[in-house]
């Protein structure tokens, strides 16, 4: 049977692996499946980020070059070619699944690369998608693709692939944490499933020679809500204690001394903390696909869209705080000096996307006032969908903590030096619960 030579190959490490999408999820997979000894092949529509794993240099600051270096001499190559999709025997898409202008699914990047390797399948391949969606995408986009295509290399004219037969079509969401140095891809359970139980016999068989624990599931709908709920349990708590926050600050109660205290009772809490606002590749975007799929079988999400609301909000709330601390020393924002500290989304990492410091900024200078930042992992600002700066990074020192008029913790790097800043510092306004209380020091 087709399904055991496969099998065979990839628990002896003699199949072929092929990553498409080499940013954060696809590049530490890619890093994986090599350090287990599997032929890796990467794909990547951006010229550069090949050009540079080609070279053994890695474009991720938490990704040691050592490990591209590695990889590289264990035999990985990336490539733009997806005609090279003919010699491999197992596919993983890790692209993006962004939002559209209207918070509804952008799948564009999983059509294209669906359309990219099309011509390129052949029998026994099996097939996994990672990218987080809305349930329902692997069913209802990914088989009927399959099921459309004609088998080139079969004699029997107009034969298709057969998904369990002869081709082999399985869902496992990423559970990537940019930075996080407690939990790795080999450590993080890994949720698997296949759209037949052959399917879902491949991908465990896959998944299983490279993560400590594979978790099955029932279908890819189950796998696809699981880590939807994952991302809908987050946004919402973080929804909560932001709200929290703001009727903290009316009452004169610091957040954090609260949820410090709360977080000694053994059971039954789990503490979340305040920002700015919500970023990264996950939590800002991924409850607005059940949203999107809600609404089309007539449910309303209620919990959901309105902790959107509240973080979305968060910027702007800031923005108000940085206002009445100015205003306290007789300043407008408009014709301030205002520095941003830190623009990933989270501490540590060079990560931008969907960062709340870039939605402050925007804000403070359609204000009128004068913004510039700092942050260790970004020398400049590169353009995003919605965000375009021309600001450089400036590095920390006395005279510029005393020549701003209000400073703006956004992301508590660990680089930065806390006491300076809180001594030179005019005005703080603290997101992130880093400072210590002072007059001069504003929560936001």
């Amino acid at each position: 049977m087709l399904i055991n030579n496969l099998k065979s190959k990839i628990q002896n490490r003699d199949a072929c692996v092929a990553i498409i999408g080499l940013g954060y999820v696809g590049l530490p997979l890619a890093i994986r499946f090599s350090q287990e000894d599997y032929s890796v092949t990467g794909f990547d529509i951006d010229e550069e980020k090949v050009k540079l794993l080609n070279i053994g240099k890695s474009y991720i600051k938490h990704i040691n070059t050592d490990d591209i270096t590695a990889m590289s001499a264990n035999g990985f190559k990336a490539t733009s070619d997806f005609s090279k999709i003919a010699e491999v025997d197992v596919i993983i898409i890790c692209v993006p699944t962004p939002l559209g202008v209207h918070n509804e699914p952008d799948l564009s990047f999983i059509h294209g690369t669906l359309e990219n390797i099309k011509p390129y399948l052949k029998e026994n391949q099996l097939l996994v998608l990672e990218s987080t969606t809305y349930p329902g995408t692997t069913e209802e986009i990914l088989v009927p693709f399959i099921n459309s295509i004609q088998n080139q290399e079969s004699k029997i004219e107009n034969q298709k692939f057969t998904l369990g037969v002869n081709f082999y079509l399985g869902y496992s969401p990423e559970r990537e944490d940019p930075g996080n140095k407690n939990y790795t891809t080999k450590t993080i359970p890994k949720v698997i499933s296949g759209v037949t139980e052959n399917c879902l016999e491949l991908t465990k068989a896959l998944y299983d020679q490279i993560v400590d624990q594979t978790v099955s599931v029932s279908s890819p709908k189950v796998a696809e809500m699981t880590k939807i709920l994952e991302n809908i349990h987050r946004a919402v708590n973080i929804g909560l204690v932001n709200e929290l926050k703001m009727v903290a600050d009316k009452m004169d109660i610091d957040i954090y001394e609260v949820i410090t205290a709360a977080a000694t009772k053994p059971f039954g809490f789990t503490p979340y903390y305040p920002g700015p606002g919500l970023g990264g590749h996950c939590i800002p975007i991924d409850p607005f696909y059940l949203t999107w799929k809600a609404k089309e079988i007539g449910m309303n999400t209620r919990f959901i869209e309105l902790a959107g609301e509240i973080n979305t909000a968060m910027p702007h709330y800031v923005v108000q705080k940085v206002g009445e601390a100015l205003n306290s020393v007789g300043k407008a924002i408009k014709g301030s000096k205002i520095l941003v500290l830190g623009l990933a989304y989270k501490k540590n990492v060079d990560d931008l996307r969907e960062s709340p410091s870039l939605e402050l900024m925007d804000i403070l200078l359609d204000k009128g006032a004068k913004v510039e930042y700092s942050d260790p992992f970004f020398k400049t600002i590169p353009r995003t969908r919605k965000h375009q700066f021309e600001l450089k990074s400036i590095k920390l020192n006395n005279d510029l903590l005393r020549s701003a008029d209000l400073i703006i913790l956004a992301t508590d790097h660990d680089d930065f030096d806390y006491g300076l800043i809180q001594k030179e510092g005019k005005l703080i306004v603290d997101t992130r619960g880093r400072f210590n209380n002072s007059e001069k020091v504003v929560k936001a």
